[in-house]
């Protein structure tokens, strides 16, 4: 078998140290690295311990006479099985998303037939900047993956917040999944490899949303208990932004009702704003009727019961109670509705211990259609980051998913779906 070839494209961020530990790890696992280096990256780490590592020649100059005899940056490009940017900058976004190719770096970025997975990392202010969330939005939809950025503290001094690298081990496992999926180039649809997962059906429909109008909530609420504090969670909204762009990329009218999240907004769709449980009630009700209805946001299960309008002050007591009412259910009130019931309801069920059987009962006492249930225990690291595994409870039948990105499993739930409404449509169920 012939070995996997990695083209690792290494950027000028201060993350570019980390590297030196990927290649070590993807060599550990048979891959063979090939790099190329931005000139800025050559200042934080230099090309003769990338070169140690790889054990070949490190490529840094697009107009070097002896490599461009043979149109090098060509051949770079289109030998690799997978093209891996790491770290990411703002500047290399940019670029790629503009369609730039005034580098080595960037020229073969432009000139690959191959995947490209970039691993962004950059000060929280540049990753959360209008133009960077554009250009990976523009970069997504010409099918481009991404891995990470991770919460976390910056270089800087006080710096917190989204654009840490992804870890290591992230980036590894990123790699082996694509380079074991064969995904298609940039520009390709994962939705028809899934159309031949879910052909076994025996329907013969495709997985089209086409006509369809899908709402799906995301991220976290924010419950206020003074004008500055709240209660929140975890919730990064990554899961449910990927099943809103996975509905729209099968040709649905999409509505996602979100709280407040990092990500940007997905193009191409509604969008609506929320803060608390009671404003994503009210935006849910207000979108239907729809055809399906996802709830995959994590709703505060309670409120402070009054919210003065001055900060709370300390005031030498050892202890202070706060008095919690509970927030309307908006999976049950809309899965309980006589009138603008979805035809297909989907909750998701975040559990720390017995997942599937909370599920089970979620399932039932929601009276959901299906339940999305994912162990989100800490170790695990499924709240902020990009990776999930899930269990898919349908009735009496449970769909346990291996580990996969939160974009596959939004993919092979919006599949699962549109085939599920098509039998519906044709009488087979």
């Amino acid at each position: 078998m012939k070995q996997k070839q990695i083209l690792l494209i290494i950027g000028g961020g201060i993350a570019a140290y980390k590297c030196l530990d990927l290649i070590r790890r993807l060599r550990e696992r048979g891959l063979a690295v090939r790099t190329v280096m931005t000139r800025s990256a050559t200042e934080f780490i230099t090309p003769l311990s990338v070169g140690a590592l790889t054990n070949d020649r490190v490529f840094t100059d697009l107009f070097d006479l002896n490599d461009e005899r043979e149109i090098g940056h060509i051949r770079l490009s289109r030998e690799a099985d997978l093209l891996v940017v790491a770290p990411a900058t703002a500047n290399l976004l940019a670029k790629m998303a503009g369609g730039h190719a005034d580098d080595l770096a960037s020229t073969v970025l432009m000139a690959t037939d191959k995947p490209v997975l970039v691993a962004p990392a950059m000060n929280p202010r540049m990753w959360l900047h209008p133009a960077t969330q554009r250009n990976v939005a523009r970069l997504e939809t010409d099918g481009v993956h991404l891995v990470g950025p991770e919460i976390g503290e910056m270089a800087e001094r006080d710096e917190v917040g989204p654009g840490r690298l992804a870890e290591v081990p992230e980036i590894v496992t990123a790699i082996e999944r694509l380079l074991a999926s064969q995904d298609t180039p940039p520009g390709g649809s994962r939705i028809d490899a899934l159309n031949k997962l879910l052909s076994s059906s025996g329907t013969g429909l495709e997985a089209s949303l086409a006509g369809r109008h899908v709402l799906v909530t995301s991220g976290p609420t924010h419950e206020p208990i003074d004008p500055v504090r709240y209660i929140a969670n975890r919730s990064s909204g990554k899961q449910g932004h990927a099943i809103a762009k996975a509905a729209l990329r099968l040709g649905a009218r999409v509505t996602l009702v979100t709280g407040p999240v990092s990500l940007p907004d997905p193009p191409g769709l509604t969008t609506i704003h929320v803060e608390t449980a009671r404003e994503m009630l009210d935006a849910v009700q207000k979108s239907l009727p729809c055809d399906i209805g996802i709830f995959a946001a994590a709703v505060a299960d309670w409120r402070p019961a009054a919210v003065p309008n001055k900060k709370i002050k300390k005031k030498g007591e050892a202890e202070r109670t706060l008095r919690l009412i509970e927030n309307p259910d908006i999976l049950a009130t809309i899965a309980g509705s006589k009138s603008k019931r979805p035809t297909l309801v989907v909750g998701f069920a975040a559990e720390t211990a017995n997942v599937v059987e909370y599920a089970r009962k979620k399932h039932k006492t929601k009276r959901a259609d299906w339940i999305v249930a994912n162990d989100v225990s800490t170790e695990n690291g499924i709240f902020g980051g990009d990776y999930n595994s899930v269990h898919l409870v349908m009735g009496k039948r449970v769909e346990d998913w291996p580990r996969m990105s939160k974009e596959e499993v939004a993919d092979r739930l919006m599949a699962s779906a549109a085939k599920h409404l098509a039998r519906i449509t044709s009488g087979a169920e």
